[in-house]
């Protein structure tokens, strides 16, 4: 095949090491090859970097696993003295065989070398940055609807049918019943009286809905889960500021990244 990558590295990366494969060579010659290994630390790396510099390289070719691969691309690409090109390993698959780190790094070296890799795309820092964010601003609301649902469990356990009458066990309503059963509060009528908004005219069926056997130990759990769940709430609410403030500073190449804030965490209803 025509080379079309004359100084060229593919690198194995690693979570402790980084196996680096330079070919270089003119087109038509067989390509030196050098083999090194680095230390997947800082220091190691910006030593790597300066070696591939000092040989003129001009491509560095690496998998895209993990989240290894991040530190090795903020110390190539900080300056951008190097053009990386990030691959997915499925499009990379080595030949079948006893595999090493030293062979997948020039099986990706010579690959590049002979221009069969398409690189992945690579965010800018502020575009990267907010994708961190909305992604855990995601995670987090995951885990706070988890939490709500084991309160769920708390109170089905209890024979407490809350959730049944409201549209989300987050609602006010609930959320001042389910208060006043962990303060102490067992009678049905004043507790269905709690409800709010449109929830009142079902108090009828909230009185029933709150007849149950609400335990000691109901009340410890259900006040743990109300606190982690406030707890995430409030993690929420500082991702979001956050993620406003990095969009605010960069309106036009981080407009894309709003849309990837998923559901939002949204005032709790009546």
């Amino acid at each position: 095949m025509d080379v079309i990558v004359s100084r060229g590295c593919g690198l194995d990366v690693h979570q402790a090491t980084v196996v680096a494969c330079l070919l270089t060579g003119e087109p038509g010659a067989l390509p030196r090859k050098q083999v090194k290994t680095f230390s997947a630390m800082t220091g190691a790396l910006l030593e790597m970097r300066e070696w591939l510099k000092t040989a003129d390289c001009t491509t560095v070719a690496m998998e895209a696993t993990g989240v290894f691969w991040k530190p090795v691309l903020h110390a190539l690409g900080e300056p951008a003295t190097l053009e990386v090109v990030l691959v997915n390993a499925r499009h990379v698959k080595n030949v079948p065989g006893r595999k090493t780190d030293v062979k997948d790094s020039e099986w990706l070296a010579h690959l590049l070398e002979c221009g069969l890799l398409r690189g992945s795309f690579i965010p800018p820092k502020q575009v990267a940055a907010i994708r961190e964010l909305t992604r855990y601003r995601k995670k987090t609301i995951q885990a706070r609807t988890r939490e709500l649902q084991r309160l769920s469990k708390v109170l089905e356990d209890a024979g407490i049918k809350i959730d049944s009458m409201a549209s989300s066990i987050a609602t006010r309503s609930a959320r001042d019943m389910i208060e006043a059963l962990i303060a102490g509060q067992r009678d049905p009528r004043v507790l269905a009286g709690l409800a709010r908004g449109r929830m009142r005219t079902k108090i009828p069926d909230l009185t029933m809905a709150c007849s149950g056997r609400f335990a000691d130990h109901h009340v410890l759990l259900a006040r743990m889960h109300l606190d982690h769940s406030d707890h995430l709430t409030g993690m929420i609410d500082g991702l979001d500021e956050r993620i406003e403030q990095v969009l605010a500073r960069s309106p036009r190449s981080c407009s894309c990244c709003a849309r990837s804030r998923g559901s939002g965490s949204g005032p709790p209803r009546s």
